[in-house]
């Protein structure tokens, strides 16, 4: 049987449709989405400032490496789900940290979601223009 290797965990988080699988690792601080660069991949400040929030709470901005997979949704719920895994990759890997981001809500998993298009309606809830003639 061949040697086994320390197993690193994916720490899923989602918003939306967007699913973010995080993978913690020590290192310098640098942050990996799909293969860029993080300022690459999230381009607008706001994003990119939702996506890296939990590593400046718990102050850990330089001692973790992240690689993270994203796919689904728009670039929101894609720095949502993003922020949203590594506060729970950094919660697992430190119990510490726990209610520093539990008290900038970043543990919890909006639950937001797109209501579906109903049947007779344009969109959800918008019907048709009435015309009485």
């Amino acid at each position: 049987m061949a040697a086994t290797k320390d197993k690193v965990k994916l720490i899923v988080g989602r918003r939306k449709t967007a699913v973010a699988r995080v993978k913690l690792v020590p290192g310098s601080g640098n942050i990996t989405v799909n293969g860029r660069e993080i300022a690459q991949y999230f381009t607008v400040p706001r994003h990119l400032q939702m996506a890296t929030a939990s590593l400046k709470v718990s102050g850990s901005e330089s001692k973790f490496d992240i690689k993270a997979r994203v796919n689904g949704g728009g670039i929101a719920g894609q720095a949502g789900a993003l922020s949203l895994g590594i506060a729970r990759a950094l919660d697992r890997n430190d119990n510490n940290v726990h209610t520093d981001l539990k008290r900038a809500g970043l543990l919890r998993r909006d639950p937001r979601m797109v209501e579906r298009k109903k049947y007779g309606f344009r969109k959800a809830r918008r019907g048709t223009q009435f015309s009485k003639r």
